[in-house]
Formats: structure tokens, sequence, C-alpha cells
């Protein structure tokens, strides 16, 4: 079953500073059609004004998965970690057992992110944050796997707590990828730029589509395109 969930139907908020559109709902006014999917409960599309972000906060028990589409995203944390992730790259948090965090945009432009959070198969555990180039050459018509449950098949992933898999790629206009979702009953997929057929469903940018008890998804990019896959049990 696919469900094509369109920008203009997202859950969305304008804060200034913010502006972000949520793919899976995330308050009791949000779209009630768009639930969670397995392991994955929150996704979403953010766009935080430059000297402005997020300030410090905590998280539990929650696998978050950082997916920047344009700008740099400055990040530090109450265990010590400091970095700031590029566009095209990924950073990761495992809240575990509790963690204090910011995150702000010091750059000149808007920042824009995917913010993707998973559930994870134990709750507690040591906090820990980790980020990752993925040069967008190397994910050029195939895709990588950015950060994965199962490192030890994923080499080249980062590491998360969860029943779960992130991919990207980016696609030439006409290319197309085949992937087998294998133990995965869901799946949601995101175009960062550009847009693709998913199994015949046009995505564009700031739409999704979710996937549930298919065995295979059939990308085809319609322009050239940066898509970004999650997968989860």
């Amino acid at each position: 079953m696919f469900q094509l969930r369109p920008r203009q139907t997202l859950e969305s908020a304008d804060l200034g500073w913010l502006k972000a559109r949520h793919h899976v709902a995330v308050t009791p006014e949000g779209n009630p059609a768009h639930g969670p999917l397995g392991a994955l409960v929150v996704w979403n599309d953010d766009e935080v004004a430059p000297g402005t972000g997020f300030g410090r906060h905590g998280h539990k028990d929650m696998e978050i998965v950082t997916y920047v589409r344009q700008g740099t995203v400055s990040h530090q944390d109450s265990t010590g970690n400091r970095g700031q992730t590029h566009a095209g790259d990924v950073q990761v948090m495992s809240a575990g057992s509790g963690i204090f965090h910011a995150e702000r945009n010091d750059g000149t432009e808007p920042l824009k992110i995917f913010q993707i959070w998973l559930r994870p198969r134990l709750k507690g555990g040591e906090p820990r944050w980790d980020q990752r180039a993925f040069p967008k050459a190397d994910r050029a018509g195939r895709l990588v796997t950015l950060a994965s449950g199962r490192p030890e098949e994923d080499t080249g992933a980062l590491p998360i707590r969860a029943l779960a898999r992130v991919h990207g790629a980016t696609l030439p206009a006409g290319s197309r990828i085949e992937h087998a979702l294998g133990e995965y009953r869901f799946a949601y997929v995101a175009p960062a730029k550009g847009s693709i057929r998913v199994n015949g469903h046009l995505v564009a940018t700031g739409d999704g589509i979710a996937a549930v008890d298919e065995a295979t998804l059939d990308l085809v990019a319609e322009t050239d395109a940066e898509v970004i896959l999650v997968e989860a049990a």
C-alpha cells in the first residue's frame, strides 16, 4: 500500500525564525492520516533562519537523524560534543538515558534540514552523538546507507539503535533504482531536491510517500533529484 503525503496536506508551523512541515503528524491538530510508520515517529522538514536555532532542550529514548539539505547546522550537547554538519552530510544523536543539546544556524543563508526521529529497540543506554560526510558523488545513481541499526552489515553508515535504515541517493533525470525492503514493513521517501516517481506515484520536493507491506520500491527520477529513504520495522 502506498500513501502519498503532498506538501499542502502536511501539518505545518511558521514561527518566524522556524518554518516547519511535518511528514508525520506531531500534534493533535495534525493530519490524522499521517501517523507513524513503525519505528519512524517524526520526519520534520525544517527551515531555520540565519543567526537563530533551537535552544538547549532535552531528549530521552530517541534516535535522531539529521540530514542537512542546505547550509550548516551547529551542534552542542551536555556530553561535551560540539560540531558542524554541512549540506549533504548527516548527524546522529542517540538520546539514550537523556541528553540536552542545542542546534543553531550560524551561517548567512537559511538552514534546511530533514530531522528524522526513530524509536530505539531498547530504552536507556549511554547518550552519544556523531556526524559523517557523505559526498553526493558517491551516491550518484545509487542508494547509500547513511545510518543503520545494523552497522555490522552497513559498513560506513552511522550506527543507530533502531530497527531502521536511512538511505540517500542523487539521481540524474531518467535514472532508476529498484530497492528491496526485505525485513522492513514500512518505508518513507522524500526528495530533498527535484521530483521522482515511486512505483508510478509522482513525488516532488516538499512531498513524501509512505509504503506499507511493499516488497520493492521502484524509484525513477523525473528531474535531477536528491532523495532520502527510510525503512523501518
